[in-house]
């Protein structure tokens, strides 16, 4: 049976922007060649899948689809693009978290986090950070993971703002020293934030229609070990673009979202022997 792309499975494209990720290729590439070539319930694998766009892409066409990347991040954005809820779940959730939540057990500290954040906003983060490194293996902490991961740092708006952070960049994070001299400079200050309306206003945006359900995996690996694959469906279709030739900071330009999944306060920029440092197993 060849697949179908309707019109209302098109619309749903907006939970593949849940957060910004600058190495990716657009929606439609990987649609219109599954489209074109593939069958409804026809495994697609995609080794490199950095946020999931080729598995989102699947979904709609209600292909099941495997995921696999080095990065904790990419694998986190990947999860959310299979995973299924409803944006009150999501919100409830986050709100749950910070209603039985105690002070974080730790905090961040330096001049840079106390430029980033509002000390009430970072405080909160905390809480949905540890709480969501304790468990997240539901579909809606999954979702609220991803929310949260794209909100973490952004432009600051005239209006409400609609990320957690003072000025930054939105597909990478600010380096630590060049952001205190600019934020300093400017007399540009942290805004005390409502987080439980920044969520639910992405939560709104990204899940307001439901996307298929359909079967897949994302998981976190190096796809240059052979081992990674034991157990993985003979897929029919590999869509995928591998790590960019030269490109050595994926992880750093990324150390704030990694951050939130259990790595270090602190960005190093170096070059890592393989970018294969996993911050956290849960992911």
């Amino acid at each position: 049976m060849a697949v179908v792309v309707s019109e209302n499975s098109l619309a749903l494209s907006s939970l593949n922007a849940i957060c910004p990720y600058y190495t990716m290729y657009p929606l439609d590439f990987p649609l219109q060649v599954l489209k074109e070539h593939g069958k409804s319930g026809e495994w697609v694998i995609d080794p490199f899948c950095g946020r999931g766009t080729t598995n989102f892409a699947a979904r709609l066409l209600s292909m099941p689809s495997i995921g696999i990347d080095s990065s904790p991040v990419a694998a986190a954005l990947a999860k959310a693009k299979l995973a299924s809820a409803a944006p009150s779940r999501v919100v409830a959730s986050a709100r749950a978290i910070l209603k039985s939540a105690k002070e974080p057990t730790s905090m961040p500290t330096g001049d840079f986090w106390q430029l980033a954040y509002h000390e009430n906003t970072i405080v909160q983060i905390c809480q949905l950070r540890e709480a969501l490194l304790t468990e997240c293996t539901s579909d809606t902490r999954i979702l609220l993971r991803a929310i949260i991961l794209g909100a973490l740092h952004g432009p600051r708006p005239k209006g409400e703002p609609s990320y957690f952070s003072n000025q930054s960049p939105r597909t990478f994070a600010p380096k630590p020293n060049y952001a205190v001299k600019f934020w300093t400079a400017r007399e540009m200050w942290p805004v005390d934030v409502d987080v439980l309306s920044i969520i639910k206003k992405r939560a709104d945006r990204y899940l307001a229609e439901p996307a298929p359900n359909v079967r897949g995996k994302v998981q976190l690996g190096d796809s240059r070990v052979a081992g990674t694959f034991n157990g993985i469906p003979k897929a029919r279709f590999v869509v995928t673009s591998p790590p960019y030739f030269g490109m050595r900071t994926y992880l750093p330009d990324q150390w704030l979202r990694l951050w939130f999944l259990g790595g270090p306060d602190f960005v190093e920029y170096r070059q890592h022997p393989a970018q294969l440092v996993f911050a956290s197993e849960k992911v």
